[in-house]
């Protein structure tokens, strides 16, 4: 492959890959995709097992790359992604490859050609900034194509968010669609997620569908030999560009949908005297993004950053050295809010340190917003410009900040903060225009979200639902809510959380607010939100940060005709509302470095740290499967978290529950959640409550915690119970997916576009 390097640190880092990758990868000529005509791709035999130089010169070991890939099918919370090599694509020894792709996408065509026999058949598929993506989106057109299936893409295969790709997989009526991206993750990083007939990210059953296709797939070459897999030309009338063309990608669509919601009133934001900043990481965001904000009236209130795409990020978050100080290539991701130590112990911001922010916004006045979004644009992290008088005031409620200049700060926000005010100001807009009323309100949430989510909720009479992390959690939620209100207008919606709790949204519900506290979040509009054939939804199924950002705007101009901080607007929402868990924290516990160029290397690593990982998992998870099943009291499982952790008090738990995806432990006065990464050597502490050092010393010590097994523990969990805890709480976590579930057949219409 070639590509040039931006800067040294880039330039190291392909050094890295390009000497790590063996000579016969280098010289492997498996795929032509730069042969614009008809091809075939015959998947031998001898693919299926490892590399030999002697006995098998064609081994991939496709068979190990599958059991890894079909592992994660099963628990990926955000489409099944992992690193790739960014020089050689088709290195099967990294869990994203050209091959991999090759095979999921024909396997997923022939699920979608078998359910809908005889009709037209339409996906889109769209990417982000990252290497190879241009690549991939081809081989997926070029491949559906050849199975007859339309794919449409965006003019000349430019970007798009993934939320704009979710929103016209609904809107259009689609089958679906493809989506590559890894989120906010680290540069080498990719996967492709799986877009449903709504829009929402695959489950994992429909996940299995297709893995279990490539099973058969390579049944079938076991037995026979090979398999001829056909590429159509990349001209072929199914891959269609017109139709993306003359909707302008959807931007006109996505606006009128604004409109409805929360672009409705933008007056304060277009007589705002000061610009806000956008930070475009990756610059995805632009493209799409600047013609919303033009369409609305609104592209001289904004700055931009990074509008430039870049799949090394513009250097974000990139270092020479690990957070030991060792020197060698380091990605901290895209996630501005992501909290590490120097090797002296204080706590810093390294992707905002390295935005350069004291020399980019040095010209900017106190009182500038900065909002940064990530590289598929669908989170966002709000940011704010203060003086450094105001630090007590931060200190005491809780919001962190990073020094600039001449005695100015930078206020960074918390998803969980910044949310906070955003669903609050919604309300306050809805109560102005006197329209609060008109339907009763919840709010969808991960359990790991801030517990001040569920108080303010209270304070406002929101229901709550809880879901396991994951926005395609929510959008189950949303799609439980849509079959009853089709079904039964005129009675109550009932749906139940993951804490077991059954609860009553009322007649007519709107959804104000779905989110999570990784910085994605949603907001419901007023009229059902109709696709061309009269589908109707609640909200839509991806995370958006232009809608999100829309409502931060709106905000900002308030606050500034008020002549008041973002974080003066926080403290009085924490106040107004009766809130007392203002707090909340969350530890990121890393098994291996990701950036490890050496892919043998990294996945050893990765194996180890994933038997890490899981054994604080099943430490934890035992004894809240093993109350929920009646084998040990609450007491009990106290008893053994006290006899474990000396150092803390667990006295006043009032419950410990697994909760889809990690086990959430209640206290009277705050929350611990220790939940396993689902897709790579990681474990997650939340914590949110009344003080802040007490949750981050929960989460810290019971994140890092080794999960051996105490002699308590054994007294009350068998070594049978424990070892069957995963597979036990997966039944539960079905079960709660299932309860209710809309499953109404997608069927499709006659299309006119």
């Amino acid at each position: 492959m070639n590509i040039e390097a931006s800067c040294e640190l880039e330039k190291e880092l392909f050094k890295n890959v390009f000497d790590k990758t063996p000579d016969y990868i280098k010289n492997n000529k498996l795929m032509d995709f730069s042969n614009d005509g008809e091809f075939t791709f015959t998947l031998k035999k001898e693919h299926l097992y490892p590399y030999d130089e002697t006995t098998n010169p064609e081994g991939l070991n496709l068979l190990d790359w599958f059991a890894n890939y079909s592992k994660e099918a099963k628990v990926s919370t955000a489409g099944i992604r992992g690193p790739q090599n960014i020089l050689f694509p088709q290195d099967t020894r990294f869990p994203i490859n050209l091959v991999g792709i090759v095979l999921a996408t024909l396997a997923k065509a022939l699920v979608v050609r078998e359910k809908y026999e005889g009709k037209e058949i339409i996906k889109l598929v769209g990417s982000e900034v990252r290497y190879n993506s241009q690549l991939y989106l081809d081989a997926i057109a070029r491949i559906q194509a050849a199975q007859g299936i339309k794919t449409l893409t965006p003019q000349g295969r430019k970007t798009i968010p993934i939320w704009l790709a979710s929103f016209l997989a609904f809107k259009l009526d689609l089958v679906g669609g493809e989506y590559i991206t890894s989120s906010h993750g680290i540069s080498v990083k990719t996967a492709t997620k799986d877009l449903n007939s709504q829009g929402s990210q695959y489950l994992p059953e429909e996940s299995l569908e297709f893995v279990n296709k490539i099973q058969m797939i390579f049944d079938k070459v076991e037995k026979e030999g090979s398999y001829e897999i056909k590429i159509s030309a990349k001209d072929n009338p199914l891959i269609d560009e017109s139709v993306m063309t003359k909707l302008e990608d959807g931007i006109n669509l996505y606006v009128d949908y604004l409109k409805n919601g929360v672009a409705e009133d933008l007056s304060k934001l277009k007589s705002m005297e000061n610009k806000i900043v956008i930070e475009s990481v990756g610059g995805c965001a632009y493209r799409t993004l600047s013609r919303v904000l033009d369409k609305l009236g609104l592209s001289d209130k904004f700055d931009w950053n990074n509008t430039e795409e870049d799949p090394f990020f513009h250097s974000i978050g990139k270092y020479d050295t690990d957070p030991k100080g060792n020197r060698t290539f380091y990605d901290y991701s895209v996630d501005a809010t992501v909290l590490a130590k120097r090797p002296n112990g204080e706590k810093y911001f390294p992707v905002i340190e390295s935005l350069d922010y004291d020399i980019v916004l040095r010209e900017y006045p106190i009182g500038t917003a900065v909002l940064i979004t990530d590289p598929d644009h669908d989170r966002l992290t709000i940011c704010e410009i203060e003086n450094e008088g105001n630090i007590p005031a931060l200190e005491e409620n809780g919001i962190s900040y990073v020094k600039l200049d001449n005695g100015r700060i930078l206020t960074v926000f918390t998803a969980n903060q910044a949310f906070l005010m955003l669903m609050d100001y919604r309300a306050k807009q809805l109560k102005h225009s006197h329209r609060w009323n008109n339907h009763p309100r919840f709010m969808i949430k991960t359990t790991a979200s801030a517990l001040s989510w569920d108080e303010w909720a209270k304070h406002n009479g929101v229901a709550v639902v809880n879901v396991p992390v994951g926005f395609k959690e929510i959008a189950n939620i949303m799609k439980k809510v849509e079959l009853q209100l089709k079904n039964s207008p005129d009675k109550s919606v009932k749906v139940d959380d993951v804490f077991g709790n059954t609860i009553d949204l009322g007649i007519q519900p709107r959804l104000i607010f779905g989110g999570e506290e990784s910085g994605g979040m949603i907001m419901g509009a007023e009229d059902t939100v109709k696709s061309l054939t009269g589908r109707e939804a609640i909200a839509m199924r991806e995370k958006s940060a232009t809608e999100a950002i829309i409502v931060a705007s709106s905000l900002i101009a308030q606050l500034e005709e008020e002549n008041k901080t973002l974080s003066q607007y926080l403290a009085d929402v924490f106040e107004h509302n009766n809130i007392t868990s203002c707090f909340d924290t969350r530890e990121d516990i890393a098994y291996y470095n990701e950036s490890e160029p050496d892919i043998e290397k990294l996945k050893l690593a990765k194996t180890e740290g994933e038997k890490q990982r899981t054994k604080n998992d099943l430490f934890f998870l035992s004894l809240a499967i093993g109350v929920s099943k009646g084998i040990m009291t609450l007491d009990d499982a106290i008893l053994v978290l006290n006899d474990a952790f000396p150092g803390l008090d667990f006295e006043s738990v009032t419950d410990i529950k697994f909760v889809g995806d990690g086990t959430y432990i209640q206290f009277k006065d705050k929350y611990i959640e220790i939940r396993p990464s689902g897709t790579d050597a990681k474990t997650k502490a939340y914590g949110g409550g009344k003080s802040y050092k007490e949750i981050c010393d929960y989460a810290r010590i019971l994140g890092n915690y080794s999960g051996e097994r105490t002699e308590l523990h054994r007294q009350f969990i068998s070594d049978e119970f424990y070892n069957n805890a995963k597979e036990t709480a997966l039944v539960d976590y079905l079960k709660f997916v299932d309860k209710d579930a809309n499953n109404e057949v997608f069927v499709i219409p006659e299309y006119n576009f």
